[in-house]
């Protein structure tokens, strides 16, 4: 019998975590029975992994002003936290998984420690053949603004208390934990790096690619990509004498009311094409000329791996610099061209475009195995939790 996995994921403003956390759970069936706890609404048209038993906890989510919200109709706030602890324990306690795997927490999720708490205590309390208890963690973690110091902190003490391993899934000649976190109590629990987890792909390497005179628009999930999106349907009359084609990906998070405003700028624009959303970004990526986007993770691997000519312009609102840092490294290894948010309009984002056409980008060289090392780390390390406890139960 395949050792279980219990996997929590919660994404609150767009699809980034969810997206990368699907990736990882499809790769870990090979080795694992995976049960995923999923926190937030499912996005319409994503790819569930095969063979990963979700469970959709009440949906919640944050606002504008990152206050914790409900995300659907009948559940208010505390009931959807109420009915979300008991569904965690009651699927643990069933479960018995030998290992826990949770997305983000303690590094981010503060507002989800009521429900994520009980559950480290309750894997603490299984005996001699303790669950594990991991972390599954991106490259680059956001900066806060104020609190950054008290929030690192924080997220030592709960590591070092309840976590057995950090899973960083980054390529550690690209970005590494410490470069990003900056606590002054020192971290005991093992970092592994595993490569970046990227999704099983239809057309290998190997497979011819065929690009048409098209620029693909996107911005994640779309919930706050409303700004790259609309200036780029602007910038289209600014590119006539290019001869290319424009396809605007809004997202599924993309709010109604600016899809409905997104769709009114694009309506007798030539050659602008506007969708809500597709089931390949890294098909339309790989087929295109040039990609428009931000720069979060799975953005990222799709542009990386497609080898498209790219532009991003990383969100960088508030404290928010996790994608513009990303997107600098990415510039120094001549992977991509950089468009500031601050300084974007039709006009510059026209003439960037063109520079674009005319752009070959270099491929980095990233560990993309993030899936399956994961899957082989995760799986040593309880192997040598069953060793330990055999050892303990003879002295």
């Amino acid at each position: 019998m395949r050792p279980s996995i219990l996997f929590y994921c919660q994404h609150s403003l767009g699809m980034g975590h969810l997206v990368r956390s699907m990736a990882l759970a499809a790769g870990l069936t090979e080795r694992f029975r995976v049960v995923f706890l999923n926190g937030g609404p499912m996005p319409r048209g994503i790819k569930l992994a095969a063979g990963v038993e979700i469970i959709d906890l009440p949906p919640l989510g944050l606002d504008s002003d990152g206050r914790l919200v409900s995300r659907e109709s009948g559940y208010s706030v505390d009931s959807a936290r109420s009915l979300r602890r008991k569904i965690i324990l009651d699927t643990f306690r069933s479960l018995r998984p030998q290992a826990v795997l949770i997305e983000l927490f303690p590094f981010g999720r503060k507002k989800f420690a009521d429900e994520l708490l009980p559950l480290l205590d309750e894997a603490r309390e299984t005996g001699q053949s303790r669950t594990l208890v991991v972390c599954s963690l991106r490259d680059i973690l956001v900066g806060r603004q104020g609190d950054q110091q008290k929030h690192d902190d924080r997220a030592v003490a709960i590591a070092n208390r309840y976590f057995d391993a950090i899973l960083v899934h980054s390529d550690p000649e690209f970005a590494r934990l410490e470069e990003s976190f900056h606590a002054c109590s020192r971290l005991n629990t093992p970092v592994h790096y595993t490569g970046y987890v990227s999704p099983e792909r239809s057309n290998g390497p190997e497979s011819i690619v065929i690009r048409h005179r098209r620029i693909v628009v996107s911005a994640g999930g779309g919930l706050v990509g409303y700004p790259l999106l609309q200036t780029a349907v602007e910038s289209a009359r600014a590119l006539r004498d290019e001869n290319v084609e424009m396809k605007v990906i809004a997202g599924p998070f993309l709010p109604d009311e600016s899809w409905q405003s997104l769709c009114a700028a694009a309506r007798g624009r030539e050659g602008v094409k506007v969708v809500r959303s597709v089931p390949d970004l890294y098909g339309e990526m790989r087929a295109a000329a040039a990609s428009v986007s931000q720069c979060g993770y799975n953005t990222t691997l799709d542009i990386l791996e497609s080898g498209v000519p790219a532009l991003v312009v990383p969100f960088s609102d508030g404290s928010e610099d996790e994608q513009a840092k990303r997107a600098e490294r990415l510039e120094r290894l001549g992977a991509v061209r950089v468009l500031d948010q601050r300084q974007m309009n039709a006009d510059r984002l026209a003439d960037e475009i063109k520079a674009l056409l005319r752009f070959t980008p270099q491929a980095p060289a990233l560990d993309l195995n993030g899936a399956r090392n994961s899957a082989r780390i995760l799986e040593r390390l309880i192997e040598a939790r069953r060793s330990d406890a055999k050892q303990e139960a003879h002295v």
